[in-house]
């Protein structure tokens, strides 16, 4: 993994660290000797990736709520009087048919997958000078996969919202950015999705076949938290080892 010396020592906060990519990028920016502050509502998983790795801290949260989301940041601040890089990494995405979808399985969708950027970025750039945001979409705006309109939608909504805040944000040095991964081979792709059919769909659409894994997004967003990246904001970077979409 590259060494980027600007990140030791930094403050990162990150939403969705238990798991698949939040997990991985946990123990990434450990590695450079980050300071990383990181939410999960999985008490199990998000205490095993801080027992692992040293300079990370985990705290059990349920993003859904502005007042316990808010509460985190004001802490994480003021235990450390800067917040250097915030990932809005959090998400599901479930496969809802249109006949099937409520306006509350779409509220539950927005309220994890959209609202809680606004709510994290609000309450970090306070505290931050010259940071860098970057947010997690998915190649599925690009792709438009089936029973997936809702998700599709949010992540869609990601990208819109990291184009504006780009702007805004931009005279106080902020960068802000978006990673778009590829079908990611996290644990629980693996488990519920991807069979051996769907890993020949994967390996016949991408340029590179290899099959992806939560790592390689991890160091994508190392390097778009990093001074290596520091010309680059508004920005969508597709990690989908070269997905065809037509």
């Amino acid at each position: 993994m590259p060494q980027y010396g600007d990140l030791e020592n930094k403050v990162v906060l990150l939403t969705g660290g238990g798991n698949g990519i939040g997990a991985a990028t946990v123990r990434a920016f450990a590695q450079q000797g980050a300071i990383v502050e990181f939410c999960d509502l999985d008490s199990t998983a998000g205490r095993r990736v801080e027992v692992a790795n040293q300079g990370s801290r985990f705290t059990r949260l349920d993003i859904t709520s502005e007042r316990s989301l808010v509460a985190w940041i004001r802490a994480v601040a003021k235990r450390h009087k800067r917040i250097d890089a915030l990932v809005n990494n959090a998400a599901i995405d479930p496969r809802i048919p249109l006949d099937e979808m409520t306006a509350a399985k779409l509220d539950k969708l927005v309220s994890v997958n959209l609202r809680p950027l606004f709510v994290t970025t609000r309450e970090a750039v306070p505290k931050m000078k010259a940071g860098s945001i970057i947010n997690v979409a998915s190649i599925t705006f690009h792709t438009g996969p089936a029973n997936m309109s809702a998700y599709v939608a949010t992540k869609g909504a990601v990208l819109g919202a990291t184009r504006s805040l780009a702007r805004e944000l931009g005279p106080s040095g902020i960068r802000v950015n978006t990673v778009s991964p590829g079908w990611i081979m996290t644990d629980r792709q693996l488990r519920d999705y991807v069979n051996a059919d769907v890993k020949k769909l994967i390996r016949r659409s991408q340029c590179v076949p290899d099959l992806l894994q939560p790592e390689e997004i991890a160091e994508v967003i190392l390097f778009l938290a990093s001074n290596a990246s520091r010309a680059i904001t508004g920005q969508e970077i597709l990690a989908d080892r070269g997905w065809a979409y037509s």
